[in-house]
């Protein structure tokens, strides 16, 4: 962990949620005048997408049917934890980006004058220089591979999990796939079974890592995740909020449990509230944390 330059990690599995508290803390960043520097989970992929599919082919030839992004055969975790090293030490590093899709292509092609086409990644460039705090969002953020000899989490000066119970985020990821990627539904379901061993070695120890885990928990049936046509939305789930050492942020319960109507605390580090209060408590537990590393930095 490094005062000099913090890292802030996001972490959570693909259609967990990520997305949403990455935009809660862009408020936070864009309304407290803080400038962050960005790095995409994504981007510490080590395969493109034509390589992964290849990669995907040559493990189920051999009997493998689980090779997954969630794993470490398909990420470059070293590099992952030198950037998070080498920022937290001078505030500068490396970055690239992922693209998802022709526009981001043709985004990142026009500003940094290259050919890069859907599903490969742009070349590295420098961390600008100035910004105020590292901020990383994808499924890696706090990972630990003895395979790469690498613990990422110890560089990590404020680690946070979006943690959907399973079969919601199961749901969310199906819905997401198909609705917004175009993908088959079969296919969605199969990459979700695929990724399963990955999910309990890498992904789930991660939230034991963290300092602060939102778990969204619907309040109606989920029982069968596959077969659901609609995504609970936030009024019809808590979220419990789980901080991991209370007095390292100076967590203040009952101004938080005054601040968020019908919360309750479940214990000692523990507080749930309606899950449309979401966004809300994440501005305001995460503002104070943000400016106190912050503030810690330049002192």
């Amino acid at each position: 962990m490094s005062l000099k330059f913090p890292v802030v990690a996001v972490t959570g599995s693909s259609g967990a949620g990520t997305t949403f508290v990455k935009r809660a803390f862009e408020n936070i960043f864009r309304r407290e005048g803080i400038k962050p520097a960005i790095i995409e989970g994504d981007s510490f992929h080590s395969l493109s997408r034509v390589e992964f599919g290849e990669e995907v082919k040559k493990a189920e030839a051999q009997g493998n049917n689980h090779f997954s992004h969630f794993g470490p055969e398909a990420n470059d975790f070293a590099a992952l934890e030198a950037t998070f090293k080498a920022y937290g030490e001078t505030g500068i590093g490396k970055k690239r980006y992922y693209l998802h899709n022709d526009e981001e292509a043709a985004e990142h092609n026009k500003r940094l004058g290259c050919n890069k086409k859907s599903g490969e990644f742009t070349p590295w460039e420098d961390i600008e220089a100035g910004s105020d705090l590292l901020f990383y969002e994808g499924l890696h953020g706090l990972v630990a591979s003895k395979r790469q000899d690498v613990d990422v989490s110890r560089y990590v000066d404020l680690g946070v999990g979006v943690v959907p119970s399973v079969n919601l985020e199961w749901i969310q990821k199906i819905h997401r796939d198909h609705s917004e990627r175009g993908y088959d539904e079969a296919v969605i379901v199969d990459t979700i079974l695929r990724r399963m061993p990955d999910y309990v070695r890498c992904i789930a120890p991660q939230f034991s890592r963290t300092d602060i885990n939102f778990q969204r928990v619907p309040t109606v049936d989920t029982s069968n995740p596959f077969i659901a046509r609609d995504i609970p939305t936030p009024d019809e789930s808590f979220v419990i909020i789980r901080f991991d050492n209370p007095q390292k942020f100076c967590v203040d319960f009952p101004y938080l449990l005054n601040m968020l109507n019908n919360s309750f605390m479940t214990r000692r580090n523990t507080i749930v509230i309606p899950g449309g209060k979401m966004s809300m408590a994440m501005e305001i537990i995460l503002a104070p944390i943000i400016h106190r590393l912050i503030d810690e930095a330049r002192a």
